[in-house]
């Protein structure tokens, strides 16, 4: 008797997103996007053959580093 495969369920999410997707990601569209990453706010893509996709964990750390920047602005000290 052979074994039978186990059946592949879906991810729960992708780790690498297209360009459309890590905009969608972060609730920008995609000209929002682009700007953000030209800026530097943004990660830059990775380069996968011909594909640009994002990282969703430099996505995550990118939004966290927005956080910190605009915590360091707004400080109750500040007032």
């Amino acid at each position: 008797m052979t074994a039978k495969p186990l059946p592949v369920a879906p991810l729960p999410f992708k780790r690498l997103l297209s360009r459309a997707q890590a905009a969608y990601y972060i609730d920008m569209g995609t000209s929002k996007f682009d700007q953000l990453v030209t800026d530097g706010r943004m990660p830059k893509p990775l380069r996968i053959d011909s594909r640009l996709v994002w990282d969703v964990r430099q996505l995550d750390s990118a939004i966290d580093a927005l956080h910190d920047a605009d915590s360091e602005l707004n400080s109750w000290s500040d007032l």
